[in-house]
């Protein structure tokens, strides 16, 4: 039975709204970790399908937008409204350009929610360290709890189906958000490291950095065995550059303890045997000998480029590849890809996007998208990477949610060069540009209280 506002005791509902009022972050850490409720049997990555993260975050830029008309938020700066208003602008135009403009409206409104208004209503609800690491927090809760079902799924059997045997960890998820799970392990596992070498520094939290440790070592087991190379290739880069920027002679150990690692999980836990090793080498060979959902990626890039050799400026509209994509497909492209758990049986998905998200934007938005886009991504980076908030206790000391911030940006822009937005996950990509981009802004001003500025205004009445 559903929980509403109304079954709530009227003291605890009292209590619980000007909570929220006064820390908003509790709204995106609830965001992040309702990702993890089960969704059933629902295709999620093939039509709309509102989950309860999504009404979460929805709660969250509501409250923002009401909190920012009382005063009680400093405004967006200049430069962060100026990003995320190239990506509405973008939308809007491919929008009214589209080829079905009634579809692309349900894709403008998804597009805004995705990148504009979940991740600006974060941006705002982060409003100091404390708010930062309850999200960051939430975010390693999560993997937690999506790494022990999917360790617990590989360990019994009970995962979806890779090369014909039930192995494939995948979470609460199940086949048909065959991503979904090690997305989530990837964010937590990087979350946790960025935190615990935000404390390697004198007076830091001893315990914190060692149960952040412990928490990215036993991450490493359901990622491993996610199965998923997009998210491996990821989350080594973004590790790489967290390492580099907390301290570069961290890459040197943390090299020497992944190996480590991976003789213990293929070695000790016969993970070689499973297929990790098999699956790991495959990467090299995507190039010279493609299995088939690397040859169908190819294709399905092809497809995007030949879309937007058609529409060239505003692109087909969001939404549109899925009906175009059959006209301009080569006709080696599979019909689907094959899903399979205990749960649904044997299905064939449609591949209904190119897998690539900045071809997804050029093909649907045009030049004029994928310009506002890698303007928002590029503005990001940049910011993450000069942010030096605080003074810095110690030799090579960076501040953990800043440290964060640019391994899980550098995670996503990874990511995008294989995968796009669907599925349950995608609003977690809000929340992560929304931390990107608090990383990036300078510190917010607390917002002045009305009396007190109310006795200023009198005072400069009197002297005049």
């Amino acid at each position: 039975m559903a929980l509403t506002l109304s079954a709530l005791p009227r003291p605890a509902l009292r209590r619980a709204l000007p909570a929220l009022a006064d820390r908003p972050s509790l709204l995106a850490a609830a965001t992040v970790l309702l990702v993890c409720v089960p969704t059933g049997e629902k295709d999620v990555t093939a039509a709309v399908h509102v989950t309860a993260a999504d009404v979460a975050s929805l709660a969250l830029v509501a409250l923002t937008a009401l909190n920012l008309l009382r005063g009680r938020l400093p405004a967006l700066g200049r430069a962060t409204c100026a990003l995320f208003g190239g990506i509405v602008v973008a939308a809007a135009v491919a929008t009214v350009g589209s080829i079905d403009p009634a579809t692309s409206l349900t894709g403008f409104v998804r597009l805004t929610q995705v990148f504009v208004l979940v991740p600006a209503a974060v941006l705002c609800s982060l409003r100091d360290r404390g708010d930062q690491r309850l999200v960051l927090g939430s975010f390693v809760l999560a993997a937690l709890i999506q790494g022990a079902v999917g360790a617990h799924q590989y360990l019994t059997r009970t995962g979806a189906s890779y090369t014909g045997q039930p192995i494939r960890a995948v979470g609460t998820f199940g086949a048909l958000d065959i991503m979904a799970m090690s997305t989530v392990v990837s964010y937590g596992l990087l979350a946790a490291l960025a935190l615990a070498l935000g404390e390697r520094r004198p007076g830091g939290n001893v315990r914190l950095r060692r149960a952040m440790f412990t928490a990215a070592a036993f991450l490493a087991f359901p990622l491993a065995v996610s199965f998923s190379r997009g998210s491996w290739i990821a989350t080594g880069v973004a590790a790489t550059v967290l390492l580099l920027r907390a301290d570069a002679r961290l890459l040197v150990r943390g090299a020497v303890l992944g190996l480590a690692a991976a003789v213990v999980l293929v070695g000790g836990l016969g993970l070689g045997a499973s297929g990790v090793t098999e699956r790991l080498s495959s990467i090299g060979s995507v190039s010279a000998a493609p299995d088939q959902s690397v040859s169908d990626r190819y294709d399905l890039w092809a497809t995007a480029g030949r879309i937007w050799q058609d529409h060239p400026v505003h692109g087909a509209g969001p939404k549109a590849f899925p009906k175009l994509r059959d006209s301009h497909a080569p006709l080696r492209l599979s019909s689907g890809s094959d899903a399979a758990d205990a749960t649904i049986g044997f299905q064939r998905e449609p591949l209904l996007s190119p897998h690539n998200m900045y071809f997804l934007v050029l093909s649907e938005q045009g030049l004029i998208g994928i310009t506002a886009y890698l303007a928002l991504f590029l503005g990001l980076l940049l910011g993450c990477l000069r942010s030096r908030p605080g003074p810095t206790p110690g030799p090579g000391h960076r501040d953990g949610p800043t440290l964060a911030a640019l391994a899980l940006l550098s995670w996503v822009l990874v990511d995008f060069l294989y995968a796009d937005i669907g599925g349950t996950t995608t609003v977690l990509t809000s929340v992560v540009l929304g931390l990107a981009a608090r990383a990036a802004a300078p510190e917010p001003a607390p917002p002045e209280p009305e009396g007190h500025a109310g006795a200023e205004r009198g005072e400069r009445a009197m002297t005049r």
